[in-house]
């Protein structure tokens, strides 16, 4: 393969850090330079940050930006650098004033911007809404390669037309992207490069973002691909990197199973909302459950046992067992642990409404007295306040608004109950923390005496797949049913989805996993009668 020495420089930005963001390009910059980087590319938006959402729509973030540019640009010298930014656009689209673009600086000198042509509409990205569409390919020479440029979306349009258009007269294709994690997205995302570089016959060298922007986690797994569509390199996963390569000898980090690859997105995502956002600190309620446990073992292995406590709040209903657990989790992880029992609390609600403490209102008082008092320790400590609810149970409803729900980051609202339990399993093979009646219990909220999870819902391996059907892959009732679920079961988990959207609107952000979660790429009306009886 004959091509100058590229560095993919896969850097984990911040929204908004204009400033900071300047430094890691110039010091990933410096660093591939170093290496013999004849060419550098970074992520898409690198310079303002991705998806600042509305921010790309105010005038004065779009003139900061591109301030910043023009102050990096003569600190780019003595090799060529690809750096995505905003650029403003003298004739608008609707309320969007800039093109989502990439500067082309060859030694310290503007010689070029690209405007993103494929811009998409779907899941998780809006930007038809924030950016101007870009008209033509760009090609440029630089060092007698015939350098195509493009952004993200481009390489993924999969009409025959767009592609023949991508870049003419390429002998070498950079891709700038911020392509977003979920399970089974790396090998969806290696074939459709693979695909691109085959047909074009051209290498294609993509970098990719790294790091967790509020729901959003970017894995990084920056890649050059062949000409004849083979894999030359693969930065690592989930961390900064800075790989240097002309493509003559193969560079592969390799992949992880689908729990480790979601274990390790969940780390990434929960420690950069943390960081990112100003807490040192991390709490969450220890029930002596799986969920809890999951996310305890999470906190613990992003932040450090010294920036997590795990509280524990036992009421009468609360089993020894299930508390035993808890406190030999918290003593094994060796994060702090306060004991707060709830006996007195609930004493005093009921005494305070005698005829309206009882059954659901009793099960709910006991978790919104949980919730007051974790959200009391964030704000006399400073906690960032975690919640617990898996996907299975934020999708039906199985919680309590002002309750259970109440904190600032739900890490594993997305993660189905299945996959807890896998994640688990596969913590526990690296360090045996959790302990291992936590994940033989069957599930219990345990707000009432002999309470299971079943008493409630279905089996959660039914739930899960039903729940996949219906949020992940769009499917209505009837078309659940005919892949084999029984359709009483169907009609009433579709119930409960449907009744819970008010709830969900009014929960923390969740870190996104799969496909489709239940944040910003589900956006279904919570007033709603269609399919009802």
């Amino acid at each position: 393969m004959d091509m100058p020495p590229v560095g993919l420089a896969q850097i984990d930005t911040t929204v908004g850090d204009l400033s900071g963001n300047t430094e890691k390009i110039v010091s990933a910059f410096r660093a591939a330079r170093e290496d013999g980087a004849r060419i550098v590319v970074f992520p898409e938006l690198t310079l303002p940050g991705y998806p600042a959402e509305d921010l790309y729509l105010r005038e004065d973030f779009i003139k900061a930006n591109r301030a910043a540019l023009e102050s990096l640009v003569p600190q780019l010298s003595g090799a060529t650098a690809l750096v995505g930014f905003a650029d403003p656009v003298a004739e608008r689209t609707g309320r969007a004033i800039a093109a989502n673009a990439a500067a082309v600086i060859v030694d310290g000198s503007l010689e070029a911007v690209y405007h993103k042509r494929a811009l998409p509409n779907y899941g998780v990205f809006d930007e038809r809404r924030t950016f101007v569409s870009g008209s033509g390919p760009l090609v440029i020479d630089v060092e007698g390669t015939n350098l195509g440029v493009t952004i993200c979306e481009d390489c993924w349009q999969t009409a025959g037309d767009v592609h023949d258009d991508l870049a003419p007269g390429a002998t070498l294709v950079v891709n700038l992207s911020a392509s977003p994690f979920h399970r089974g997205k790396i090998s969806e995302r290696e074939g459709i490069f693979s695909g691109v570089a085959a047909r074009l016959g051209v290498p294609i060298a993509m970098t990719n973002l790294v790091g967790g922007q509020d729901e959003l986690i970017f894995d990084g797994g920056s890649l050059l691909i062949g000409p004849d569509g083979e894999l030359v390199v693969r930065a690592g996963r989930f961390t900064e990197a800075d790989v240097v390569s002309d493509g003559s000898s193969p560079s592969i980090t390799p992949v992880g199973s689908d729990a480790e690859e979601v274990y390790e997105a969940l780390k990434l995502g929960l420690r950069d909302y943390v960081d990112k956002n100003g807490f040192d600190h991390v709490g969450l309620g220890l029930s002596g459950g799986i969920d809890s446990a999951l996310v305890a073992v999470l906190a613990v292995d992003a932040l450090g046992a010294e920036r997590v406590s795990c509280v524990v709040m036992p009421s009468p209903h609360s089993s020894p067992e299930t508390q035993a657990d808890a406190r030999e989790l918290a003593r094994n992880l060796g994060c702090e642990l306060i004991e707060v029992p709830i006996d007195a609390p609930m004493g005093t609600f009921s005494d305070l409404l005698p005829h309206d403490s009882s059954g659901i209102a009793a099960e709910n008082l006991q978790a919104r007295i949980r919730g007051n008092l974790m959200m009391a320790l964030s704000n006399s400590r400073g906690w960032l306040v975690l919640t617990t609810a898996n996907k299975s149970e934020a999708s039906v409803g199985y919680s309590t608004l002002y309750g259970d729900m109440a904190g600032g980051l739900a890490p594993i609202r997305d993660v189905p109950k299945t996959l807890v339990y896998e994640l688990c399993e596969l913590r526990n093979g690296r360090s045996q923390d959790i302990p291992p009646s936590i994940i033989e219990r069957p599930p219990s909220a345990e707000l009432r005496p002999g309470q299971l999870d079943e008493d409630s819902l279905p089996p959660y391996p039914v739930l899960d797949r039903i729940l996949r059907l219906y949020i992940e892959e769009d499917l209505g009732p009837d078309e659940i049913i005919l892949q084999g679920e029984d359709p009483a079961t169907v009609r009433r988990t579709i119930d409960l989805v449907d009744r819970a959207e008010y709830k969900r609107r009014q929960s923390p952000p969740g870190l996104k996993v799969t496909p489709k979660g239940l944040g910003r790429d589900r956006r279904m009306p919570i007033t709603n009668r269609f399919g009802t009886a």
